[in-house]
């Protein structure tokens, strides 16, 4: 039975169970008397509410209207409830889908519930990985729930991490009131992205739905995925699977549609974090004195992980991936700014066709040259 997020449901994963295992895994946060844990939460509060001006001006996307998302400073069992929310929110169709094949088989309702179980102490294993290490989250697909609002008609909501922010403030020795704004606006920059681009996160939707609906639901199939998977991961994959050996868990189990579809969101996910970084950065200098010293320590951190666990839990995940989304996002937009200026560049949020492909990522002039000239032509 489930009932994070909604009413008591039997289903694929127990949600419960997995915000049970994340909250007891999760690693303890750092030591901040009651006093100073409020000063941080005051201060976060105020910063993403300056970000929201900063970004607008530099963007030049937005208007002076309050946003419609809610920003909300969390602990870490906090993001993990919210996480957990926003997994059940957008998995329902597919996870409903393998529910109903499930209890048409015979058995079905008794390994379902285990499979339920399993599943969700894998989920809260990951969560609590996670947890740890995530500075801030706009959450796209956010439904409200009683304990963290939401905006309202499908609005998000943004998360900032309180215990986070301070542990990384502290490892990287750097002036904490300087590091809470910057955090602050490289995540405004993402929530601007969303309310003032409507069409963007019902496209985004889109596409993880049609990845999700792409999954193929056979019970002996999936299983049969994951242990190809796990062979390529511990090197017993057959030397023709050999070009594999740079793929994540994530993406070997995948079928030939959702590689396209991935491509598609990765594309996407490139942008948005590179122009989160790239606002970031051009804020900064302005707004934050030590910006140049945060920066190349945080890219340091970034870079090379906490541990070899670290590193290798990244690779499993996928989520060396998307540090390379930073990196190739945040190189196309410093591109195309430079070439058309920052009006051209917005051109890139008119619809889905003028966001750029994969392979314009990394050649932004394809994109530039696609897109400005169909529009002067």
């Amino acid at each position: 039975m489930t009932s994070i997020g909604g009413a008591a449901t039997p289903g694929m994963v127990d949600w419960n169970l997995a915000v049970a295992t994340a909250t007891r895994l999760m690693r303890p946060g750092p030591e901040i008397s009651r006093e100073e844990a409020r000063a941080v939460v005051a201060e976060l509060r105020r910063h993403a509410k300056a970000s929201e001006e900063h970004v607008r001006g530099f963007t030049r996307l937005g208007t002076e209207e309050t946003h419609d998302t809610p920003v909300l400073v969390v602990d870490r069992p906090g993001w993990v409830r919210a996480n957990v929310a926003g997994f059940r929110e957008l998995l329902k169709p597919l996870l409903d889908k393998m529910q109903e094949r499930r209890t048409s088989t015979p058995g079905g309702a008794v390994l379902g519930a285990v499979g339920g179980k399993v599943t969700g102490v894998e989920l809260g294993m990951l969560l609590s990985f996670l947890a740890s290490r995530v500075l801030g989250q706009y959450e796209t697909f956010a439904p409200a729930t009683r304990e963290l609002p939401a905006g309202m008609n499908g609005g998000g909501r943004l998360l900032l991490v309180a215990p986070n922010i301070v542990h990384v403030e502290r490892e990287l020795d750097v002036q904490p009131h300087d590091f809470r704004l910057w955090v602050c606006l490289h995540e405004e920059t993402h929530r601007t992205q969303f309310t003032a681009v409507p069409w963007l996160r019902d496209h985004l939707e889109g596409e993880i739905q049609s990845f999700l609906g792409e999954t193929d639901v056979d019970p002996m199939t999936v299983l049969e995925r994951i242990r190809e998977a796990a062979q390529s991961l511990a090197g017993g994959r057959p030397e023709a699977e050999e070009d594999d050996g740079g793929r994540s868990f994530v993406e070997i189990v995948q079928t030939p549609a959702q590689r396209e579809i991935l491509g598609r969101l990765t594309a996407v996910m490139s942008l948005l974090e590179g122009h989160a970084d790239f606002v970031m950065d051009g804020v900064g200098p302005a707004v934050v004195p030590s910006v140049a010293e945060i920066r190349e320590k945080f890219q340091q951190r970034r870079a090379k992980g906490a541990s070899r666990l670290d590193m290798a839990l990244r690779k499993l995940l996928g989520l060396d991936a998307k540090l390379r989304q930073y990196r190739d996002g945040e190189r196309f937009v410093r591109a195309v700014v430079d070439q058309v200026g920052m009006d051209g560049f917005n051109r890139v949020w008119t619809s889905p066709n003028t966001l750029p492909t994969k392979a314009e990522i990394a050649k932004p002039a394809d994109w530039v040259a696609r897109v400005h000239r169909k529009a002067e032509s």
